[in-house]
């Protein structure tokens, strides 16, 4: 049986004098415009940009590159912030032309795309953006696959820069706030273990932000110390604040649970 659809209007009852109308004309239509206020924040701080020109080395062969660093981080970065964690969501979003506006594509419908299969997709899908994630720090121009390496360290170094960056001029005090807290697993992830604290399996990421700033995210196993590796990353953070800011005072706050 064929699917009958209404292309006429629908009116349904009135709100008081207003009328209330079903209409099925509004041609490609997107759940996601908030995303454009972000495309906003980026224009004037260029986050993603900086991120992207300074943080990762692209090996792939440039005649045949259809979506860019700066685009796949882009789509990848407003994907998550409107709610799209998993990699399998960008093949739907794929077909979203302010997917494509947020990503920066000339052509936010695809219709330029190279071939005919991809045309109408103005979007990197789900295995380009997993090729993004997970190429490892020492692949280079004769890996097979997986080409686009990110530098864990100029990220790091990013993170600061922005954080200084943000004050106008020089606070007399900082305060960095150290903690650790669960990140639930659902399945047989790497590195999966029980944690008795918050009774699940999970994962045990230690996180130091500074007001609303975070200056460092790291991912550790749950069968690790909640304060492993807390000295090595606030000796990196205060050593380039106080190379910056001298005269800043630093107080560091801890919510750390140390295991039995």
């Amino acid at each position: 049986m064929e699917t009958e659809c209404t292309t006429e209007q629908m009116e349904f009852q009135q709100l008081g004098r207003r009328r209330v109308i079903g209409r099925f004309d509004g041609g490609k239509i997107s759940s996601d415009a908030g995303g454009v206020l972000l495309r906003e924040v980026e224009s004037r701080l260029h986050i993603l940009k900086r991120l992207a020109r300074d943080c990762f080395r692209d090996y792939r062969d440039e005649g045949r590159i259809e979506h860019s660093v700066e685009s796949l981080i882009r789509q990848r970065v407003y994907g998550i912030a409107l709610g799209y964690e998993d990699l399998n969501d960008h093949d739907r979003l794929r077909h979203d032309v302010v997917m494509g506006l947020l990503s920066e594509k000339r052509d936010p419908g695809g219709k330029d795309r190279v071939r005919e299969q991809d045309q109408g997709k103005a979007i990197a899908g789900k295995s380009t953006l997993n090729r993004l994630e997970l190429t490892s720090e020492d692949a280079n121009e004769k890996s097979r696959y997986k080409k686009i390496v990110a530098d864990g360290g100029k990220i790091d170094e990013l993170m600061i820069t922005l954080f200084i960056e943000s004050y106008p001029s020089a606070p007399s005090e900082l305060v960095l706030d150290v903690d650790a807290t669960d990140d639930p697993l659902h399945g047989n992830q790497e590195g999966k273990y029980f944690h008795g604290y918050y009774a699940e399996y999970c994962y045990l990421p230690l996180y130091i932000f500074s007001g609303e700033h975070l200056l460092c995210a790291r991912l550790r196993p749950a069968n690790e110390d909640p304060a492993s590796g807390v000295r090595p990353e606030l000796e990196r953070i205060v050593k380039r604040l106080k190379a910056v800011r001298p005269e800043v005072r630093i107080i560091v706050r801890g919510g750390l649970r140390v295991l039995p």
